[in-house]
């Protein structure tokens, strides 16, 4: 019986297919936003993961002052000391690595080109802690970094724009008026999840940053301290255990605050992820207004075919058609429409997330559950809103059917 009022269906669908697909056309728009914003969704999230964890692994950043970006008034809060990384080292278990960093923004120079990027003076512990790997030749060594050896590793930007397609490898770029010979290329992260090209960079041993870059500045001290932990070691603890090493080794009496903050990156990326499924979420939500809009659709064509079909319907149930065969018959009608719909939306969306993930240069994630749940959804609806028309044509007279014009 199923089997029939099916086919039925698909006859009356492909004498109108005009109709048919105008009727779906709100349940298609409604399946394709849902599943396209998700999987953007998705995409997006899995980008600002993996980017935060690009910075490093179980990366910790010590800084001075409360916060990230400009403060208010007042003095700035002091800079660190090289023997502040040694007594994190010393007195902190959980801490694999540690190494001091100092950034300066200056115009590099080779030949005729010139790139104003980031010149970072740390030590080769840096690299490790911050998963960087080698493109090409090799990081500096711990005589170079005791001697201040005007030696530097670059980023695959500065490569490009410096050497174009040239190896770097042996040659030498201007730091304002200071010489430094290329030993190394890092391999290409790409940009960070601030947006900021990771590949604009330029490492140096940090002995020979505050000699040859920073000069009176390098009494200054370290500006930041990154931090790598042991596999497993819980971070919070961590982080709690820095603070107190730093506000005793800092003379912070118990009522004042901390005048230098610790940023783990495992809570970044936790923060920014779930910021990105609350908006994922929100415009899914948005999108599946359209899914509401097509059921109404559905509801109002289907109640235009029972008129239309009056008198087939009276001429079944006068020759002993039960009332429930005539409702199975609309029903299912209503959720072959719907159900088509929801398969049309899917490849829509299947095609559109493609597309929009290569535009936007964000990974695809293919999202079982949501596809599966938008295909469900669209038959629910058909379900829902054929219930009235096919339960209306289910209890029509068949006398007063039959005189219908």
């Amino acid at each position: 019986m199923i089997l029939n009022a099916f086919l039925l269906a698909l006859r009356e669908i492909r004498r109108n297919l005009m109709r048919a697909f105008l009727t779906v056309l709100g349940i298609v728009i409604g399946v394709a936003a849902v599943v396209t914003m998700v999987t953007l969704g998705n995409g997006a999230t899995q980008m600002i993961t993996s980017q935060v964890a690009s910075l490093g692994s179980n990366l910790l950043i010590v800084m001075p002052g409360t916060r990230m970006g400009p403060g208010g008034g007042g003095n700035p809060p002091p800079n660190f000391q090289e023997s502040d990384v040694t007594a994190l080292l010393d007195n902190i278990n959980g801490i694999r690595l540690a190494a001091p960093a100092t950034n300066s923004s200056l115009t590099v120079q080779y030949l005729q080109a010139n790139l104003t990027t980031r010149v970072t003076g740390s030590t080769a512990d840096y690299f490790e802690i911050g998963n960087w790997q080698l493109a090409s030749g090799r990081i500096f060594t711990d005589s170079e970094q005791r001697s201040a050896r005007p030696v530097c590793v670059i980023g695959e930007t500065v490569r490009k724009e410096l050497f174009g397609g040239g190896s770097p490898l042996g040659e030498r770029i201007r730091l304002r008026t200071q010489a430094c010979e290329v030993i190394g290329v890092l391999a290409s992260k790409g940009q960070s999840a601030m947006g900021q090209d990771q590949d604009a960079v330029v490492v140096m041993p940090y002995k020979a940053f505050q000699r040859r870059i920073a000069g009176r500045q390098s009494q200054q001290g370290v500006g930041s301290i990154n931090v790598s932990l042991r596999d497993g070691e819980d971070s919070a603890q961590v982080v709690d255990s820095i603070s107190t090493l730093m506000r005793e080794r800092r003379s912070l009496s118990a009522n004042e605050v901390d005048n230098f903050s610790v940023i783990d990156t495992k809570e970044i990326a936790a923060t920014l992820s779930n910021t990105t499924k609350i908006l994922t979420a929100l415009l899914g939500a948005v999108a599946a207004v359209s899914l509401v809009v097509g059921g109404i659709g559905i509801m109002n064509i289907m109640l235009v075919s029972v008129t239309e079909r009056t008198r087939e319907i009276g001429t079944r149930l006068a020759i002993g058609a039960l009332e429930r065969e005539v409702l199975l018959q609309f029903l299912i009608e209503a959720v072959a429409l719907s159900s088509f719909g929801g398969l049309i939306g899917i490849a829509l969306a299947l095609g559109s997330s493609m597309l929009l993930t290569w535009i936007l240069n964000m990974p695809y994630v293919f999202d079982v559950q949501i596809n599966v749940l938008s295909f469900c959804v669209s038959a629910t609806i058909g379900v829902v809103f054929g219930f009235v028309p096919a339960r209306r044509a289910a209890r029509l007279n068949p006398i007063d059917a039959l005189r219908h014009e």
